[in-house]
């Protein structure tokens, strides 16, 4: 434990130390000269030591007390620093804090930002982009925008939109290979992304053949080829807008390259996709600003 004396008797002392005046001293603090002579006796009694010659005039420090004045005043500057630190820290609200998937994080809403920062200039936002799971209820994040088949369990959500999933590709890779059945496919390079096992439909080329209903020899072939597989959905995307094969794609993620031509839907069968979902944290103290993003996503979508 450390051994101090009384922190009121210290800070007296650093404001003489520094004016070298006992009545400036008393000014600043807004006490009388007489107080500030009794807290110096005090600290100078519990110190053993004298730590101002008081005369002759002008005050002085001591040997002593020019020993502790520097210690002193840069602890009590360090003080005032941080209490100023967390007082700006307040004045300031920490970001919003939105986590989503990396693919809809990349490709839907960060180039929608600088609309949200138009409307809002006031509230910050921080986005968390990942494919883990972050758990709302330990703090992580203040709202989650969920990508899966059904609401999020134990969350109030609302689903913003749903995604199907297309075969799509450049138009220039087709000029030479058109297709027109799902034999054709075997001229091309089909781009596989991964999904995790647990999912029981997963938007993959054997479901989508499969739903076709019209998978012949050549079309389960075309299923088997060996072509480009990817982990990371936002590598499958940038491959299929280089030209590089067909995929089976998220129309919400690629939306601005249908609309602007970039990329074409091969056929036109979809399959299901998911809900996006909008879950804030239950309870959520600026539940406010939270309503101000979703009202502002909300609009964003339609």
């Amino acid at each position: 434990m450390r051994k101090l004396p009384a922190l009121g008797a210290l800070r007296v002392f650093e404001a003489a130390a520094r004016h070298l005046s006992f009545k400036a001293a008393a000014d600043e603090l807004c006490v009388t000269p007489t107080a500030i002579s009794h807290q110096i006796r005090q600290l100078e009694e519990s110190c053993g030591r004298a730590l101002f010659r008081r005369r002759p005039r002008p005050l002085a420090l001591t040997e002593c007390g020019a020993r502790l004045f520097p210690v002193l005043k840069d602890g009590l500057d360090r003080f005032a620093a941080a209490l100023a630190g967390m007082a700006d820290e307040a004045d300031q609200p920490p970001p919003l804090r939105v986590t989503t998937t990396n693919a809809f994080a990349h490709r839907w809403l960060v180039p929608r930002l600088p609309m949200w920062r138009q409307a809002h200039p006031e509230i910050a936002l921080e986005v968390i982009g990942t494919d883990a799971v972050i758990d709302l209820f330990k703090g992580e994040a203040d709202i989650a925008i969920r990508y899966q088949r059904c609401p999020p369990a134990g969350l109030v959500s609302d689903e913003l939109f749903r995604d199907s999933f297309w075969p799509v590709c450049s138009p220039d890779l087709i000029g030479a290979a058109p297709i027109r059945t799902t034999a054709d496919l075997v001229a091309h390079t089909l781009i596989h992304l991964h999904w995790q096992p647990w999912e029981p439909s997963p938007p993959t080329w054997q479901t989508w053949l499969d739903a076709t209903r019209a998978v012949d020899g050549q079309g389960r072939a075309a299923s088997c080829l060996t072509a480009l597989s990817f982990r990371e959905e936002l590598h499958a995307i940038e491959a299929v807008l280089a030209g590089q094969g067909i995929a089976i794609l998220s129309d919400v993620l690629v939306a601005h390259e249908l609309a602007s031509g970039r990329l074409i839907k091969v056929f036109d069968l979809p399959l299901p996709g998911f809900g996006f979902y909008f879950a804030p944290v239950p309870d959520h103290p600026r539940q406010a600003v939270i309503q101000s993003f979703h009202d502002w996503i909300k609009k964003t979508v339609v």
